[in-house]
């Protein structure tokens, strides 16, 4: 089980957002090492954590209030950190098949991951590879 880069992208905020069209991997690349644009951490933080407090508390702890107030745009480390995020859910959505199951997974404590939630095991690289293991035994049914 890969991730969609598409599917990412649209997490993202798509070509409206991005200002361009994400078909590869490559595409996706690009256009998070040219920095994302601050919009596309709104659209992922609203499609993650669904409600309108855990929306800022999620965009607080990626990118500080006071940086977003200053850019329009984010640092690449910064878009590293929402790229991941969006690739989370995407994996997250192709697994539960439905956007609201797959805020749930991201939201809700999980054994499997020491009793946190896979969102906040999201902001490290490796904790991500921990939550993206996880969902990919979910998916193929293997024991977790």
């Amino acid at each position: 089980m890969g991730f969609d880069a598409a599917k990412v992208a649209e997490i993202l905020g798509g070509e409206k957002v991005l200002g361009q069209r994400v078909e590869s991997l490559a595409d996706l690349h690009g256009v998070v090492a040219r920095g994302l644009p601050l919009q596309a951490l709104e659209e992922t933080a609203r499609r993650v954590a669904g409600n309108s407090r855990a929306v800022t508390a999620l965009k607080d702890r990626l990118v500080p209030r006071a940086t977003r107030s200053r850019r329009t745009r984010l640092k690449v480390t910064e878009s590293e950190r929402v790229e991941r995020l969006a690739r989370l859910m995407a994996i997250a959505e192709e697994v539960w098949e439905n956007e609201e199951d797959a805020r749930a997974f991201m939201n809700e404590p999980h054994a499997l991951l020491n009793g946190k939630p896979p969102l906040e095991l999201a902001e490290t690289e490796l904790g991500a590879r921990r939550v993206e293991h996880l969902l990919m035994k979910l998916e193929y049914g293997l024991p977790v």
